[in-house]
């Protein structure tokens, strides 16, 4: 589980729209036997994407709660500026092995959402990683989750990402 994470823009703290049963960032707490059975926090790129897909095939439930708050001054993957953030995005997403359909769809999803040219970023970080035939994970569960990973699951995860994140907004500011 992990808090949700919130941008301080001016004072004003929103939240990073984020799939709830996803867990992320450095606020995470494992219970100690999943953090076993899952092989604890890897040193690989992209960390959380690994530990939740090694806990959610080990029947582990996962959740991000939003009353728990956790703060960031920039954007997600905005650390050298969001094209270099979504270039390595789509990188890691070639790296674990999610197939080019899949990115496809986040390709599309990121380049009708302001700033579109993150969408541009992702393709190009995934299929130039493709194309030059970069190292992929060598965990089988990863690469077999990712690639069996069909759009039917995107868009469940978009749609109750969408009205989760909606409902918990509406509550906040009742």
């Amino acid at each position: 589980m992990s808090g949700g994470i919130y941008y301080d823009t001016d004072g004003k703290l929103s939240l990073e729209v984020t799939a709830k049963s996803l867990p992320r960032g450095t606020g995470r707490i494992w219970k100690k036997e999943c953090f076993f059975e899952t092989g604890g926090y890897q040193v690989e790129p992209s960390p959380d994407s690994i530990s939740n897909i090694k806990a959610l095939l080990r029947g582990w439930r996962l959740m991000q709660y939003t009353e728990v708050v956790q703060i960031q001054k920039r954007k997600t993957s905005a650390a050298n500026g969001l094209w270099n953030g979504y270039l390595k995005n789509g990188w890691m997403a070639y790296y674990l092995g999610k197939n080019s359909f899949m990115a496809l769809l986040n390709v599309l999803h990121l380049s009708v959402k302001s700033p579109y040219y993150t969408g541009i970023a992702y393709c190009w970080g995934y299929f130039s990683s493709a194309i030059r035939r970069d190292k992929k994970i060598q965990d089988p569960e990863v690469r077999a989750y990712y690639k069996n990973q069909g759009p039917g699951g995107l868009l469940s995860r978009i749609s109750k990402n969408v009205s989760s994140n909606s409902r918990d907004i509406k509550e906040r500011e009742q």
